[in-house]
């Protein structure tokens, strides 16, 4: 398997430093600045890099990362389109990079056909983000013959039996999501996130990241508290959106992810 996901985390561990994965459309505002986006976003200390691939249909995603997608396809953007983009700055960003897609895009490609050009480009994981774990052995053994990661999603409702289960399929780290619904930025961490992450600490030792509306360094170093990362995703498109038309984009972008590590690193582990 892939070892730059394995060498982060244990990396993170190590240090006892909260971890950061960053959600960023492919694409948006356009493709090459959404390669800049990336650069940028490593430079800026990011330790996991999330793409999310634009399809036409984004049904998890709330009002944000849809209009994040609907920019992205209007500008040309697409999965190859995607995989060229990483392809293109994988040797300049030193962080691994993760592919958050819809199943659709992958299966129309064809598994073999993608995961043999994820893999050239640089890929390190995939989230399959509507594929049911009980469907997910075929995709994960293809990923893993390419030397990728299957990442899975766990939500406050997955039972004790489907953890177990995408513990032993997946690997490079768990992603969990801390509430039910579509994502977007929300005022404070959900209630039951911590309780959520005992319960699959209960049955692995795999890195654990934790998202769905977080935005701020407080929300970082609290999740990070018991999480081994935390994923911003909708409020770092939001900055994204918000900057685009300007020439300050990538400034603004390495900004705010200075802004979250740097209270992060200095409350968490306190």
């Amino acid at each position: 398997m892939g070892t730059r996901l394995l060498d982060t985390f244990t990396r993170l561990r190590s240090e006892q430093r909260p971890g950061l994965v960053t959600y960023t459309t492919a694409g948006d505002p356009d493709l090459p600045r959404s390669a800049e986006i990336l650069r940028a976003l490593d430079r800026a200390g990011a330790d996991v890099l999330e793409v999310g691939v634009p399809f036409s249909d984004p049904l998890a995603d709330g009002p944000v990362i849809q209009r994040a997608t609907e920019r992205a396809i209007a500008a040309g953007g697409s999965l190859r389109a995607s995989l060229a983009m990483i392809a293109g700055v994988r040797r300049q960003v030193k962080a691994p990079i993760v592919i958050f897609s819809y199943a659709n895009p992958m299966l129309r490609m064809g598994m073999d056909a993608f995961a043999r050009q994820a893999a050239d480009a640089g890929v390190d994981g995939v989230l399959a983000l509507d594929l049911p774990i009980e469907e997910a052995g075929g995709f994960r053994e293809t990923l893993a013959s390419a030397g990728i990661d299957t990442i899975f999603l766990l939500s406050p409702t997955t039972t004790d039996a489907r953890i177990k289960t995408a513990a032993a399929l997946g690997s490079g780290f768990l992603y969990g999501i801390s509430r039910l619904g579509v994502t977007g930025a929300q005022a404070k961490v959900a209630a039951g996130a911590e309780a959520m992450v005992r319960r699959i600490r209960a049955h692995t030792t795999m890195p654990i990241a934790l998202g769905f509306g977080i935005s701020s360094p407080e929300q970082v170093a609290e999740v990070c508290a018991y999480a081994d990362a935390a994923v911003v995703g909708s409020a770092l498109v939001s900055v994204i959106a918000g900057a685009s038309a300007g020439p300050d984009l990538i400034g603004r972008v390495e900004n705010y992810v200075q802004w979250l590590r740097g209270a992060s690193a200095l409350n968490a582990h306190a």
